[in-house]
């Protein structure tokens, strides 16, 4: 019998953490993309990149910003390369797909519904932050609502459908499945269509086993054939529902954007820690790791001559 293919998704910087919480979390250009070059190199077949202001690493979507970390990233890997539509919460779907426009990756991320995502429980953690802005930006996720209304998922599709963009659809309650359904009967999205169960964030669905198998019985009875899943578990739940998914045939999400912990107290070290952690669990476990060449196919991808950096 074949062996199974995992695909790695490393998720290098995101916008939820701040400089402040680790040293190793990657906030300039430079460092974005040595870390997004090294966690590929370690067995990630898909980066997904956030980009951040380079002067105080606050996040951001401006082309500008992505253009160097695209360019390097491009020349010096074969993986794919999924730029966030999500932005941050605080951002508006105009500018959240401003940078997938210019640059036609192969994927891009798209979350599924409007929620409550909130972080501000983080705040309480630090006395003293680097930048003036990052305490603010914690504690007023308590009061916002990350807005992913059903004409911003058809903007978003609308807008990128015709560059041949794959979305990876972030799921991050049950209701999500539903709504891509609904986008799907509607003729936004084209099987086979890419999800992302997320665990953990307060406003979705919590990190328990149970909810996993959930939302994948969910999935199966809304898409049958039509899907490939993977799983990202926010904090500490990142590498137990990791290696869980892994073994019930899914795909797996790693990397510093969730979660900036290896190990329980222990700071991660870079995004490429992360892949290798999951990459020697789910190779011990008797699974492959999928190249990118194996990933593109895996979910229909138009291939990395086809985009626009």
């Amino acid at each position: 019998m074949a062996k199974s293919k995992t695909i790695i998704t490393c998720a290098v910087t995101g916008a939820i953490h701040t400089p402040t919480m680790s040293d190793h979390l990657p906030v300039t250009q430079t460092e974005i993309t040595e870390q997004a070059i090294a966690a590929a190199e370690a067995g990630a077949s898909i980066l997904h990149l956030h980009t951040r202001d380079p002067i105080d690493g606050r996040p951001s979507v401006e082309p500008d910003d992505y253009a160097p970390i695209l360019a390097r990233v491009k020349q010096s890997t074969d993986a794919v390369i999924n730029i966030t539509t999500g932005g941050a919460p605080t951002m508006l779907i105009k500018d959240r797909i401003k940078a997938a426009v210019q640059f036609s990756p192969e994927m891009c991320s798209l979350n599924m519904g409007s929620m409550n995502f909130a972080f501000h429980g983080l705040a309480g953690r630090y006395d003293t932050w680097k930048h003036d802005w990052e305490k603010d930006y914690i504690l007023g996720s308590e009061s916002n609502i990350f807005r992913n209304t059903l004409a911003d998922i058809r903007q978003a599709a609308e807008t990128l459908d015709p560059l041949g963009v794959k979305f990876e659809h972030e799921c991050y309650d049950v209701g999500h499945l539903y709504t891509l359904k609904h986008c799907m009967d509607a003729g936004l999205f084209k099987a086979p269509v890419f999800l992302q169960f997320v665990f953990g964030v307060l406003g979705g669905i919590g990190p328990d086993i149970d909810n996993l198998i959930f939302m994948k019985r969910t999935a199966d009875r809304l898409f049958g054939d039509d899907y490939r899943w993977s799983v990202l578990g926010a904090g500490g739940a990142q590498m137990p529902l990791a290696t869980t998914a892994s073994q019930m045939g899914g795909n797996v999400r790693v990397g510093l954007e969730d979660s900036l912990f290896i190990s329980r107290g222990e700071l991660a070290t870079s995004n490429a820690q992360q892949v290798t952690k999951i990459r020697r669990i789910i190779e011990d476990l008797g699974n492959e790791v999928a190249t990118p060449d194996e990933a593109r196919e895996m979910l229909a991808l138009k291939g990395g001559d086809r985009v626009a950096f």
